[in-house]
């Protein structure tokens, strides 16, 4: 059994500009647990291969998925399917989140405007 602790998980930054820590990383998935400060935003983009589930633990914000905008906030999931293009702007309290991956995040798999 692997089990993996968030107080142990080192933290870095996507390309897309959250800080995350990574739970788990298979070759089939990822889990992290992603934050973003007050009123920032990840920049737009999208993956060619990676379908994303974002939970949403704290704060919250307006996500946008391939156009449509909608305010989320702690208890809400948003499916993200692959090609979708995305962005999250956090709230005034910021926003934490879990993100799941499948296949795993890779920064080669995030593509730009």
């Amino acid at each position: 059994m692997r089990v993996s602790s968030l107080a142990a998980a080192e933290q870095f930054t996507t390309k897309d500009g959250s800080a995350i820590r990574e739970l788990h990383h298979t070759d089939a998935q990822s889990l992290a647990e992603a934050t973003l400060e007050r009123r920032s935003a990840t920049q737009r983009h999208h993956h060619k291969l990676t379908e994303e589930i974002y939970f949403f633990l704290e704060g919250g914000g307006e996500m946008e998925v391939d156009g449509e905008t909608r305010a989320v906030g702690p208890g809400i999931a948003v499916l993200i399917p692959p090609g979708a293009w995305h962005t999250l702007v956090a709230g005034e309290s910021g926003a934490r989140f879990l993100c799941t991956c499948a296949p795993p995040y890779s920064h080669d798999d995030t593509y730009f405007e």
